[in-house]
This record gives structure tokens, C-alpha cells and sequence, in this order.
């Protein structure tokens, strides 16, 4: 059962994410390649974080919103420069990132219409 929860998650993922998958850009675990690559591994760790989380902690719209910045900027820095970004990098602004739109998302839908 594990083995066919584990399959469907390599075969739905990167397209779930439209995750372009590069070998260079994912990580490793005892030699096998990460489904998604590091950027979305942290979006995907962020957006589970943030849906778990919700509840528990409130966190300011204003701190969500500059959560997104870090990805968005290391992105562009990445596109439009020679600068290479790293893997750990790449995993903590996606962290940053899942996490700050999943709690901007919820609290459009949870919050502002009750207002």
C-alpha cells in the first residue's frame, strides 16, 4: 500500500506543480530523485506547514506578504543574471513562499468574507 501511495506521488507531483524536475535542481535521497525539484519541495513543505498551522497561530497578512518576496526575487535574480541559486536556497525561499500564499489564500476565503 506504501509502495503505491509513494508511486502516485512520483507520478502526480510534477505535474500538480508544473515542476520542471532538472537533476541539477533536486534533491537525493539514497540515490533516488525527489519527485519535485527543491524549489517546489519547499513550496509543497510550506503549503502543508501553513494549512497545519492555520489554526493553531495567527500570523499577519503583512508578514505573509513578505514571505512571497524572497522566491520571486531570487527568481528573477536567477533569470535575468549569470547568479546560480543553490538547492538549500532554493528550498527555504519555497519554504517561505508555500507558506506565506497558503495563509494569504486561507484567510481571503475564511476570513474576509465574515467581515
Amino acid at each position: 500500500m506504501l509502495l503505491k501511495i509513494v508511486n502516485w506521488f512520483y507520478k502526480w507531483l510534477p505535474i500538480i506543480f508544473g515542476c520542471h524536475c532538472l537533476d541539477d535542481r533536486s534533491f537525493y535521497w539514497n540515490g533516488k530523485k525527489f519527485p519535485i525539484c527543491a524549489r517546489c519541495t519547499g513550496i509543497l513543505i510550506g503549503s502543508l506547514t501553513a494549512f497545519i498551522t492555520y489554526i493553531l497561530a495567527c500570523c499577519p497578512i503583512s508578514v505573509c506578504t513578505f514571505l512571497i518576496i524572497p522566491l520571486v526575487a531570487d527568481g528573477f535574480r536567477q533569470q535575468f543574471t549569470d547568479y546560480e541559486s543553490t538547492n538549500i536556497r532554493r528550498l527555504v525561499t519555497g519554504l517561505f513562499f508555500g507558506f506565506g500564499l497558503v495563509r494569504i489564500v486561507l484567510h481571503t476565503i475564511l476570513v474576509l468574507p465574515n467581515r
